[in-house]
């Protein structure tokens, strides 16, 4: 199908509003994007005509709720490449997955002197977790640096894998730089070595095809705020193999097959990963995003995304005062930059919120980053699917608003 990004804006009603008497122009899709009207309307649908619990009742609505929520499963495996979907367990987003993962595989398996191997560019919630068994189980963390383009060599990484080293837990697109890293071949090399790998999906999921086998990775988590769909919704892949050596870190609800007071038995996996009552209308909705993204077609989105970027490219190059951050020629439609002088990150930010134009400032959840590249703070525009080249040019005038004021 041809993608046409017109339609594809109808579909989002947000992006008929207007912010401080201008037309929004909303970058701010690598923090949280907006959501298509298909979705709205299925969360509307499950609250207000099809809400209760699920896998609890044998009522009409239980099963009803029972039967879409379990549906997402299967999408989210389809979604990611994954032949089984008793693969994919169900949660709250990237950061509940990558902490299943230390909690439930890596505490399990690693112990004092062991390695993790991590780039600079990890997001927060790929390296808090692992500083949790740093402190605790006197885990030991390398890091690999990015080189001055900002991309992140995976001979690197292979290089830096050591007798101790037992998972590898790398982004597969960077939140600042819009880096896309070249996983495959980690993956391959990890995997040969009885090395664990988790690539964190947050980003490149939202804006290219994933195969997970096809990377062979063993985790891969993904966000659904990012993916069009409700928050507080999210899964990961685990492969089967490594889900065999895992443990449940939460307990309670449908976890559990029987509890006594001597014993419990746990439900079988992915299950017994998933505690509680699940965020029920918020899965419902990733799967109808994830359903709408595949029937427009994610070759098609990042078609349309390598335009943006491109444009953005050259538009913000003629810029001769703004220092982008990150010049990777494998890079998504996400761009971070300051001015020349002495103009905050959040002043420029405020700027251009005046003429309508919504992007991100400060570290990005990316500390190590910041520190790598010498900086404090950047804005950060970063482009989805309805995003448009009149879209890039808006942000340039605002950007040029912005150098008038503060050169």
């Amino acid at each position: 199908m041809t993608f046409d990004v017109n339609k594809v804006r109808a579909d989002f009603p947000i992006l008929a509003r207007e912010v401080n008497g201008k037309p929004l122009v909303y970058l701010d899709n690598g923090a949280s994007s907006q959501k298509p009207q298909v979705v709205i309307d299925a969360i509307n649908t499950a609250y207000s005509e099809e809400y209760a619990n699920v896998h609890r009742g044998l009522h009409f609505l239980s099963n009803l709720a029972t039967e879409k929520y379990e549906s997402v499963r299967g999408v989210v495996a389809k979604f990611l490449g994954a032949s089984d979907e008793n693969s994919i367990v169900l949660n709250s987003g990237t950061t509940e997955g990558i902490n299943l993962v230390a909690y439930g595989w890596a505490m399990e398996n690693l112990s004092a002197g062991d390695e993790i191997i991590l780039s600079v560019m990890e997001h927060h919630a790929n390296i808090v977790p692992w500083h949790f068994l740093r402190e605790r189980m006197g885990i030991k963390l390398v890091w690999v640096d990015v080189d001055v383009t900002g991309d992140l060599d995976p001979q690197k990484v292979i290089d830096a894998i050591t007798p101790r080293t037992k998972l590898i837990a790398i982004t597969h697109m960077s939140n600042v730089l819009g880096t896309v890293v070249d996983v495959k071949p980690i993956c391959e090399a990890a995997r040969a070595k009885g090395v664990a790998t988790l690539i964190d999906g947050s980003q490149a999921s939202v804006h290219m095809p994933v195969d997970v086998e096809d990377l062979g990775c063993d985790f891969y988590p993904v966000t659904g705020h990012k993916l069009y769909g409700p928050s507080g919704s999210g899964a990961i892949y685990i492969r089967p193999e490594r889900m065999a050596e895992m443990r449940p870190f939460i307990g309670g609800g449908d976890m559990i097959k029987e509890v006594h007071k001597d014993a419990v038995i746990y439900n079988d996996a992915p299950m017994k990963f998933e505690a509680g009552t699940p965020g029920i209308v918020q899965t419902i909705g990733l799967g109808v995003a994830l359903d709408y993204m595949m029937g427009l077609g994610m070759e098609n989105i990042a078609a349309h995304e390598r335009v943006l970027r491109d444009y953005a490219r050259d538009r913000l190059d003629g810029l001769n005062w703004l220092n982008v951050q990150g010049q990777s020629a494998n890079k998504g439609a996400i761009f971070s930059f300051t001015l020349e002088g002495a103009a905050h990150a959040h002043d420029i930010s405020t700027v251009l919120d005046k003429k309508g134009v919504a992007v991100r400032a400060g570290q990005h959840c990316t500390g190590p980053l910041m520190d790598h590249l010498g900086l404090t703070a950047t804005c950060r525009a970063s482009f989805g699917m309805y995003n448009t080249t009149d879209e890039v040019d808006a942000l340039v005038d605002a950007l040029e608003l912005c150098h008038k004021l503060f050169a």
